[in-house]
């Protein structure tokens, strides 16, 4: 049983429905502290709805205490939850760094003692349902090109790593606008072949899990001399521990100095933001103390 801090209650999922709008009808058995009996399967339909780019998710649920104060905490955590790892190539990092947040609206109605909530959460998604629907007809084209099977792991990086390198462009026409998702997509990097290192990162989560490779999109600061910007690269694993990879820079200076590396060497350029450099992470991710030798 998952704990999720927010609304007191059991909640029972009654309904899902399809890529438009979905929604879910919670009804509150008992109050029962700040635990959900079926937190794991409200988080998979969430999941489920994030994949489709439902452009509406709707929560109903009853309780027999006023939540007012809880709603946005419930929600944030859900859907936190819902965009953690799964291993499947479409779910995780794919999803958490390919939308913008989301905007809810709520509302309460009073029965006695008793209080019944609608929510509706509005995602903000960087692609459309037809873009992703494009870019797994092309990873599988890819999947296929490269041929990976029987190959170790250190051979399935190299491979995918090799054909980000030679095939996305920096996309140094919209690296500074705020309006133009698709740079940070895999869409943009796959199929319009230019995109910032948000879009090469996960073009590269992508691809690595496709191919059975377990790898995480690592966001924080790049350090260039006097210069800092916000910046997102890749981990993978290899032989049972983890190394950065930096196809982004490697590919804009020409070079492949940033392929396999320990974070001694990134340490210095490289800031993780504070979620990735926790212990827990680095329990979960156990990052090589050396740079990888084939």
């Amino acid at each position: 049983m998952r704990r999720i801090c927010a609304i007191i209650g059991i909640f029972l999922i009654l309904t899902a429905s399809a890529c438009e709008s979905a929604k879910y009808h919670y009804d509150v058995r008992r109050d029962l502290s700040i635990t959900f009996a079926n937190a794991d399967k409200v988080i998979e339909e969430m999941r489920e709805a994030f994949v489709s780019k439902c452009q509406k998710i709707t929560v109903c649920y009853e309780s027999g205490s006023d939540n007012m104060d809880d709603i946005y905490p419930m929600i944030d955590e859900l859907v936190m939850f819902a965009m953690s790892e799964t291993g499947d190539p479409r779910e995780g990092d794919y999803l958490y760094h390919q939308y913008g947040g989301y905007r809810t609206e709520y509302s309460c109605e009073r029965s006695g003692d008793r209080f019944s909530y609608t929510i509706d959460i509005f995602p903000d998604y960087f692609t459309t349902p037809k873009q992703e629907k494009l870019v797994d007809e092309k990873m599988s084209e890819i999947v296929s090109l490269l041929d990976l099977d029987g190959k170790n792991e250190y051979e399935k990086i190299s491979a995918v790593y090799n054909y980000v390198y030679e095939n996305v462009k920096y996309d140094k026409v919209h690296r500074k606008n705020p309006r133009y998702h698709l740079k940070s997509t895999a869409y943009g990097a796959l199929v319009n072949g230019c995109a910032c290192c948000q879009g090469y990162s996960v073009l590269m989560y992508r691809l690595l899990r496709e191919v059975g490779i377990n790898t995480r999109v690592i966001t924080g600061n790049a350090v260039c001399g006097n210069e800092s910007e916000y910046h997102a690269w890749n981990i993978a694993e290899a032989d049972g521990i983890y190394y950065n990879i930096d196809v982004t820079w490697d590919s804009q200076n020409g070079t492949h100095g940033y392929f396999l590396k320990s974070d001694t060497e990134f340490s210095e350029t490289h800031i993780r933001d504070e979620q990735y450099s926790t212990k827990d992470f680095y329990e979960k991710y156990p990052m090589s103390e050396n740079n990888y030798v084939i």
